[in-house]
């Protein structure tokens, strides 16, 4: 290259646009596609990925610990003879190479011919903050990917975005802002969270820009319509919120709606490594995949095999798109779904999952019974004076045995022991175990939580070790 090389002429955007196309071209190229065309796209971008994969340190020394050689996986129906990695494996990568571990491949490219490469964290809610490293072309897809799933959920032209997702290292919100700003025509606003823009002053500005659109981690977004009412602004008069895309999980999302006067609701899915993984349609039945984007499988958490159609387990995904910086291949996210096996709700030739279950490795296993904390809210969701907030706290008796007590913010001065009763019946039905339940008053928990500060806000406090 003779030319500086620089973010903007290392990405083709108008061919990015025809190999991921967003919008109406979407809909097209998805709704007319078969199985077998989009398997042929799959393979080809998996070849492309597996040849740039095997310059890469890590994956030459991950892959030949099995006796694996360049060529002998020639396809997706081999795939799983390539291990599969996690977070772990990456944060040993950078322990023994610092600062930036032996996983990414930049050395792979000859002098002055290496991309730009953008680099974030992962938030560290589940331990030390992980490098994430990007190359344009790869990170401009992820952009598009985001934009895409907004615009089939019914992003327009005249809206005006406010997103709390938090920046600083962290990777969420300069990516949202950057897949609203470069692939949608919509107005953005980066309030972040609660820490960089307190929680009063983000809803005195979605009143002031009009704002039409949130963005975020649902429990947070929930939390800033309590404050405005507190400000004495009433959603949907004051505020008029019509769409809400986020994590959801797999809370009650009509609380939500209600919460911002009857704002239609939208899940996806995605973790820093990857991207957007699956995003929900207006059809409100799943997560579809990205197929053209990324190949996921469904694993047993413990045995590391796929599973049937249906079965709960880890998702592991391989990234088809990212063959310039950091190729992803069978990285294990250890969040638990499961593929969809109804009918498909629209045209869409896509598969889908359906959405974040919890954490394989923040699962608590309670008399044989495999618990995860992250789910635990959505099972009292309906209960009219939860407010959405909980904690569950694990600990280990004198004869080994483990409990769990989960705290509930609750209204109203609950707390007693009917209301007790109540509550540990739900959880006994719902997840097959006794647990101890206790209650608190509507913000106490917010320290523990970090519902304030955090990307995520913790819901597991392990005092086990």
């Amino acid at each position: 290259m003779t030319e500086q090389p620089n973010y903007f002429n290392r990405v083709d955007l108008a061919q990015l646009t025809a190999q991921f196309p967003i919008g109406l071209a979407f809909l097209r190229r998805f709704e007319t596609i078969s199985r077998d065309e989009l398997r042929a796209l799959q393979e080809g971008r998996f070849a492309t990925l597996m040849r740039q994969a095997w310059k890469v340190p890590f994956y030459q020394r991950l892959w030949g610990a099995r006796g694996l050689e360049p060529g002998d996986v020639r396809g997706l129906d081999e795939i799983t003879r390539l291990p599969t990695f996690d977070k772990s494996d990456i944060m040993a990568s950078i322990a023994a190479h610092p600062p930036f571990g032996d996983f990414h491949g930049m050395e792979t490219y000859a002098e002055g011919e290496r991309p730009p490469v953008i680099l974030h964290t992962t938030s560290g809610t589940t331990g030390r903050p992980q490098v994430l490293l990007y190359g344009p072309r790869s990170r401009e897809i992820q952009n598009l990917l985001v934009a895409r799933i907004y615009l089939l959920q019914g992003l327009r032209p005249d809206d005006v975005v406010q997103s709390v997702y938090g920046h600083g290292m962290v990777n969420g919100g300069h990516y949202i802002r950057e897949a609203v700003v470069h692939w949608t025509n919509s107005i953005f606003l980066p309030a972040g969270t609660g820490i960089e823009t307190r929680s009063a002053q983000q809803v005195a500005q979605m009143r002031d820009f009009g704002v039409t659109v949130l963005v975020g981690f649902a429990d947070y977004l929930k939390r800033l319509a309590e404050v405005a009412r507190e400000q004495g602004l009433e959603p949907g008069r004051d505020i008029k919120i019509r769409m809400i895309s986020g994590h959801m999980g797999r809370e009650d999302n009509s609380s939500l709606s209600r919460a911002w006067g009857g704002a239609g609701i939208f899940d996806w899915y995605g973790v820093g490594d990857t991207g957007l993984i699956a995003g929900e349609g207006p059809e409100k039945a799943g997560l579809y995949i990205m197929e053209d984007a990324h190949y996921l499988e469904i694993c047993d958490i413990d045995s590391g095999l796929p599973l049937p159609d249906g079965a709960t387990g880890d998702m592991v995904n391989t990234v088809l798109f990212k063959d310039d910086i950091y190729p992803i291949i069978r990285f294990n996210t250890h969040d638990v779904s499961a593929l969809r096996t109804d009918a498909a709700p629209s045209a869409l030739k896509l598969r889908r999952i359906e959405g974040f279950l919890g954490r394989s490795d923040n699962m608590v296993k309670l008399r044989g019974i495999n618990v995860f904390p992250q789910a635990i809210g959505a099972m009292v969701s309906e209960r009219p004076e939860f407010n959405g907030e909980f904690i569950c706290r694990v600990q280990r008796d004198a004869e080994g045995r483990d409990e769990m007590t989960v705290t509930f913010e609750v209204t109203g001065g609950g707390g007693s022991e009917a209301l007790a009763g109540a509550y540990h019946e739900i959880l006994r039905q719902k997840t097959g175990v006794a647990v101890a339940v206790a209650f608190a008053e509507p913000g106490a928990l917010a320290e523990l939580t970090g519902i304030e500060s955090r990307q995520k806000p913790q819901r597991l406090i392990d005092e086990r070790f």
